[in-house]
């Protein structure tokens, strides 16, 4: 299958890149240690780890940097990862310790290259997990009593919905869990910003040159129309987008999530609906999020039962969900409105592995993928300059393989938000 290269999907964040990227296509054949294929989150995060450790890296993506999910998600920071508890179980307390660590090690790699690199991203800490149910409030006590029991260290606070309301103007919440170590970010120029950085270490970046096809071996080749790639190692980090290997294809479910951004607020509508300027988000299976952007747009997420693009229905169909949480908000103007895909697992563990000895991928964050992808990248870094020990948490949970996803994405996708949406009425 032929794959017309694209340029950025028209978000608020692609009309509001720092600094646009303009690399050139792969033309010609070279030789690397390690090859990246894919340039969101993922790739270049590996890319950036391993190139500080000094090795020779080539990422090559087949649209822009950041052009998938990295670039069009709702930026918000939020630790854990999708699956923690479930691998917490399985491993019991034997790697107890390691995992909680883990929980909070994207946020802080988040904040570390930020600074380190002098990343201008909109970088913003608070974050706000809002109760619906009583079941909801339940979990949120639970996690904040485990994260005063590892000595978490940052401002975590309960608070009820007279104080929920005050805080983000609205009372369709039963309370609220405030975790001033979660944040949110303008995911586009954070992931350009760490290819920069990549870039000023030694790194190659080729844009607008899809992989066409893989040649596995002792050293695997990716070869584009007008270009081909030999490395030691080679890391497929396509995720959503996952194009050429049709049994990889089959361990993700592709899912569609929609995001609108309103024309800028006033500063009166923002001291009423967000005055501490917190990302917020619910624990719904469909669930909905909204912040802030960096210039006071009220930016808003969720799931739609529906498989286009058409921004028209797109705007139609978030307006609603957000008049329903803030109806003061009837006369603002929507500004843009997109969607994209992310990866979702059957187990909802990311699935870092092996296609062979020398050939790796990591994908699978199923929502959460701003923190998670950082934390992949270091993981997959460690894995490829030889320390395994974490790699191995996630290799050894084998990727449960759904065949048809690609084929049959529409009609699953249905019944998934079909019977996601039951299930948050229970």
């Amino acid at each position: 299958m032929k794959i017309q290269p694209e340029q950025h999907t028209n978000s608020y964040y692609a009309a509001t890149i720092e600094t646009s990227t303009d690399y050139p296509k792969l033309k010609g054949h070279q030789n690397t240690d390690i090859c990246i294929v894919g340039a969101g989150f993922s790739g270049i995060s590996t890319g950036l780890h391993l190139s500080e450790l000094g090795y020779k890296v080539t990422l090559v993506e087949a649209n822009k940097v950041g052009w998938g999910a990295s670039g069009r998600n709702g930026g918000e920071i939020i630790g854990g990862f999708s699956g923690d508890e479930l691998m917490a179980k399985k491993y019991a307390t034997k790697h107890r310790d390691l995992i909680w660590k883990m929980r909070w090690e994207g946020n802080d790699i988040i904040r570390n290259k930020v600074q380190q690199y002098s990343i201008n991203c909109d970088l913003k800490w608070g974050y706000l997990d809002v109760a619906i149910k009583k079941k909801h409030l339940d979990m949120m006590q639970s996690w904040s009593e485990d994260m005063r029991s590892h000595d978490y260290p940052h401002e975590v606070n309960l608070f009820s919905k007279e104080k929920t309301a005050n805080l983000i103007g609205t009372n369709k919440y039963i309370g609220s869990l405030l975790n001033m170590g979660n944040g949110h970010i303008h995911p586009l120029n954070l992931c350009i910003g760490e290819a920069r950085a990549a870039e000023s270490l030694g790194a190659s970046i080729y844009e607008q040159s899809p992989v066409i096809k893989i040649e596995k071996s002792t050293k695997p080749t990716v070869f584009t129309e007008q270009g081909s790639i030999s490395a030691n190692a080679l890391l497929l980090a396509g995720n959503a987008y996952h194009h050429f290997d049709k049994k990889m294809r089959n361990f993700i479910i592709p899912v569609n999530s929609f995001v609108i951004v309103t024309e800028p607020l006033s500063d009166e509508v923002i001291q009423k609906i967000n005055p501490r300027d917190l990302a917020v988000c619910d624990p719904n299976y469909i669930l909905e999020y909204f912040r802030l952007t960096g210039d006071k747009r009220l930016l808003f997420g969720s799931r739609l039962n529906y498989h286009g693009n058409n921004e028209s229905y797109i705007k139609n169909g978030l307006r609603k969900k957000m008049l329903r949480l803030y109806p003061c908000l009837s006369e603002i103007g929507i500004d843009y409105a997109w969607t994209g895909k992310i990866a979702v697992t059957v187990n909802h563990i990311p699935q870092l592995g092996k296609l062979a000895p020398n050939i790796y991928y990591s994908q699978g964050y199923s929502g959460h993928g701003v923190t998670t992808t950082h934390l992949a990248g270091k993981i997959m870094s460690e894995a490829i300059s030889g320390t395994l020990e974490r790699f191995d948490l996630f290799n050894k949970i084998k990727p449960i393989a759904v065949p048809g996803t690609h084929f049959f994405q529409k009609p699953l996708l249905s019944l998934g938000v079909m019977f996601y949406k039951l299930k948050d009425l229970l």
